[in-house]
């Protein structure tokens, strides 16, 4: 992303002031990874579908997903830039490998997955049902008032509609990967798992994008950010 106009940077080319919506719309963006990021996370258990769909050896596709890793990692440590998002994924497919290995079960390398979003879900459910939305964390933080944004009622509301933006993606993961799992649909929980990635980041982006490009909060001045 090096170079490369951020969002924050186009709503601020339109109004000629650094906004919060702006910085907080960049902060998510740089958290998804872009669409390399995304790959690179979610490559290890893709090549680990496509083996043990094709060689129906459990042990061999969760080696070759780890082994899955090296080449993004190589190519990260030679461009000296940030290997995160690989270590996302190597970190994703050992977990997995360790839970599919005690268990005998392919599905179960989906399993922390799953558990992860509905997870998510659950914490931002309290966070909204207890009226202090996840994501205004987040915007307070950019603010310079980590605790005191629920003050603003604008604030507030933005980080409803928001913190619901991030709700719906976990949920559905959750809803569409768990019935598969019980199946043991380990190829269409691979299926799954791709298209429930990336293009569903991008999706939630753009509601999240909309809905922020809507407001023009200037940094408070107590704010320490320049």
């Amino acid at each position: 992303m090096d170079g490369e106009p951020t969002n924050q940077d186009h709503i601020e080319a339109s109004t000629g002031v650094r906004t919060v919506e702006g910085e907080v719309l960049a902060q998510v963006s740089e958290g998804v990874g872009g669409p390399r990021g995304a790959i690179e996370s979610a490559l290890p258990i893709i090549v680990f579908t496509i083996a043990y769909v094709t060689t129906d050896n459990l042990s061999r596709s969760l080696t070759l997903g780890i082994a899955s890793v090296v080449i993004p990692l190589v190519i990260r440590v030679v461009q000296k830039s940030s290997v995160r998002f690989v270590f996302n994924g190597l970190i994703g497919i050992a977990i997995a490998a360790l839970i599919a290995r005690s268990t005998g079960k392919a599905e179960d390398a989906f399993l922390p997955g799953i558990i992860q979003a509905a997870a998510w879900a659950g914490v931002l459910t309290v966070s909204i049902l207890a009226g202090r939305p996840l994501v205004g964390y987040l915007i307070g933080s950019v603010m310079g008032e980590p605790t005191d944004w629920h003050r603003r009622p604008s604030i507030l509301r933005v980080s409803h509609r928001l913190t619901l933006v991030l709700l719906v993606p976990m949920l559905l993961r959750v809803a569409v990967q768990y019935p598969l799992y019980l199946a043991g649909e380990v190829g269409w929980l691979g299926t799954a798992k791709v298209v429930l990635g990336w293009p569903l980041h991008v999706a939630t982006l753009a509601v999240a994008g909309t809905i922020l490009a809507k407001g023009r909060t200037p940094f408070p001045s107590n704010s320490n950010r320049t």
